[in-house]
């Protein structure tokens, strides 16, 4: 083969390699990360409590005026409750192997989080955690953006326990599982059922 052709050729096979290496990110099958974020709590509420002046009995009479009662209330705040569980389950793989558990947390102020605990899965390009009315397993990996889905975010982490805020005012009904999925190649990673707690 003369230098003529041989040239281009590399020239394009290099082009090649670049582009597939950034798509594919190959180096993420031995890459992990772990992130350990504790359970979601609402922030605490405050109680009012009167102070001992504002309860005592007021002082015996006296000649010219007397000051004005004055009561004085300080914030205590309250401990959170735990929050209540909507709906769980546990994942099943997808494209690569994924476990761990899937827990629908409703707070004491009404917020609502997706919390994936002692979660495992492999890392990739472009991995975000969705709810979606799709059901869980089963062998079409790609089928999981054919209905409604709730974006959560970005992946935090390859293993661990992490939260994920669901938007306020999501319409939660119907939406039945959550998906670890693969933008990039329109793939599921691992699902995990809802199922009502």
């Amino acid at each position: 083969m003369s230098r003529r052709i041989w040239f281009p050729v590399v020239t394009v096979g290099f082009v090649l390699a670049v582009v597939a290496l950034a798509l594919f990110q190959p180096w993420r099958l031995f890459t992990r990360t772990t992130v350990d974020e504790p359970l979601p709590m609402a922030a605490p509420a405050a109680t009012s409590v009167a102070s001992p002046e504002a309860t005592a009995p007021p002082p015996p009479a006296t000649t010219g005026p007397s000051p004005a009662p004055t009561a004085s209330v300080s914030q205590e705040p309250q401990e959170p409750r735990e929050p209540h569980t909507l709906a769980q389950g546990a994942f099943v793989d997808g494209e690569h192997a994924t476990s761990g558990r899937a827990r629908l947390l409703e707070l004491e102020d009404g917020s609502v989080h997706l919390r994936l605990e002692d979660f495992s899965t492999s890392d990739g390009p472009d991995v975000h955690v969705w709810l979606t009315d799709q059901p869980a397993g089963g062998d079409d990996w790609g089928r999981f953006d054919d209905g409604r889905f709730v974006a959560l975010g970005i992946l935090k982490g390859t293993d661990g326990n992490q939260n994920y805020r669901v938007p306020p005012g999501t319409d939660l009904d119907g939406l039945t599982s959550v998906v670890i999925w693969c933008d990039r190649f329109d793939v599921a990673f691992g699902s995990a059922p809802l199922t009502p707690a």
